[in-house]
């Protein structure tokens, strides 16, 4: 017994795995080093707050309602972590083989509705709510489709005629239709993840770094951070531009038309409707205004059956859930879209993982030609919806960043995560799909 308590005095003093950032695990060890607020979401912590969003930050539920469970069939395919994938330098490797190496807390593909294979990793259990990060982006966009449907909001009407407040800000002159395609030309100076920046200051507002005391130049919240967004450095719908705040002018704009908070809207339009099985969460920041960028969390299972809904054109529960139209319009952007893509600097991950794709009514559509499009977010989340091959898959991560950082629990280090993998999640994806096409 004596042993076992030298070992956590040890933990505590810093002696163990929270000195070197590759080893760091979650200490409950009273007096252990604490997650740092403004880092809860970055390597090597994300192993575990990806799916502990809630322990991390400020969240609201997002209630599955009281109807029935869409129930999802399970057919599970053996032979699907044995499909070989290739990498871009000619490395070659099992879909299992993939997952164990590419950082996955969780991995679910669904084929003629029914789910082929499902796997958990990490610690992640079927109940988990694991965050999509920018994915979140999908879902708002497609609670959107459903209030332009009911005529609540034009995509083609300026961003000023349901906040006429942005009039002085660089959303002047945009339309809805800029956000929906980040085609809108308002910028932040500075990184999202590197402190005392205006963008950083930026997500600090949002309540997914905090807190806000400790930065006292960031706006009091979402709406004030909105405000503060001056600098507009294109014509708006000249040129593709990934930029978080677009979506969260455009979660503003529902909650304003709508009378609702997003929670409260995602709940009574898409969650409960589609029969989630699980309560979701959202981000939110100090006046309950929603980061709609990047803050939802949901369960592997409650993220297949989103897809399932797009698989079918919007209808699940013997219901039009969302619009078959605004679905379609997913799939199929103008032309230009593809041209103001590629090639862009603004998300070198995007223009070489979808060489040919484009960004639209906020998914990424992989060509012209198949109509693929996925939600994709930071870390690894992924999203993909084939409609052509009744086929989607669901990738949740915890992938490190690539860029070298300062972490406040080792400060004396500056910390260069390990190097990205040469297999990436489309293609060992495509690989399945092919596989089962075939």
């Amino acid at each position: 017994m004596s042993q076992e308590f030298d070992d956590l005095n040890r933990r505590v003093a810093g002696k163990s795995s929270q000195s070197n950032p590759e080893l760091w695990q979650l200490d409950p060890t009273l007096g252990a080093p604490m997650i740092p607020p403004d880092e809860w979401s970055f390597w090597p912590y994300s192993r575990w707050t990806y799916s502990h969003v809630s322990e991390s930050t400020r969240t609201a539920r997002v209630w599955r309602g009281a109807g029935p469970v869409l129930p999802l069939p399970s057919r599970p395919r053996g032979d699907i972590g044995d499909i070989e994938v290739a990498s871009s330098d000619g490395q070659r490797a099992t879909v299992r083989e993939y997952l164990e190496r590419d950082y996955t807390d969780g991995f679910l593909v669904l084929h003629h509705g029914e789910i082929v294979f499902e796997t958990y990793m990490n610690g992640m259990e079927p109940h988990s709510q694991h965050i999509a990060r920018s994915g979140s982006k999908s879902i708002t966009g497609t609670v959107f489709g459903i209030l332009a449907h009911r005529g609540l909001i034009d995509p083609e009407s300026l961003v000023t005629r349901y906040l006429p407040e942005l009039q002085a800000t660089a959303y002047r002159g945009a339309t809805v239709q800029h956000l929906l395609d980040m085609t809108a030309g308002a910028t932040l100076k500075g990184l999202w993840y590197v402190p005392n920046n205006d963008y950083f200051n930026y997500v600090v507002a949002t309540g997914y770094f905090g807190p806000p005391e400790g930065h006292p130049d960031a706006p009091a919240d979402i709406w004030h951070a909105i405000l503060r967004i001056t600098e507009q450095e294109a014509p708006h719908g000249a040129r593709f531009k990934y930029f978080d705040p677009n979506i969260d002018v455009l979660g503003l704009i529902m909650q304003r038309v709508s009378g609702k908070f997003l929670p409260e809207l995602y709940s009574s339009e898409l969650w409960s409707p589609m029969g989630a099985e699980e309560d979701a969460r959202q981000i939110v920041d100090k006046s309950r205004f929603s980061m709609s960028s990047g803050g939802f969390q949901a369960t592997l299972r409650d993220f297949a059956r989103f897809a399932l809904l797009h698989l079918r054109g919007g209808r699940l529960n013997g219901r039009q859930i969302v619009p078959s139209e605004w679905i379609e319009a997913i799939r199929r952007p103008n032309s230009q879209l593809f041209h103001l893509f590629a090639p862009n600097g603004s998300y070198a991950d995007a223009t070489s993982d979808l060489p040919n794709g484009a960004y639209h009514n906020t998914f990424w559509i992989e060509d012209q030609e198949r109509g693929a499009y996925i939600a994709w977010g930071y870390g690894g989340q992924v999203i993909y919806i084939d409609p052509q091959a009744d086929f989607a898959a669901v990738k949740l991560s915890h992938q490190p960043g690539q860029s070298p950082v300062k972490r406040a629990q080792w400060p004396d280090q500056v910390y260069q995560p390990p190097k990205a993998l040469p297999f990436d999640a489309f293609g060992a994806i495509r690989a399945i799909r092919d596989a089962l096409e075939n």
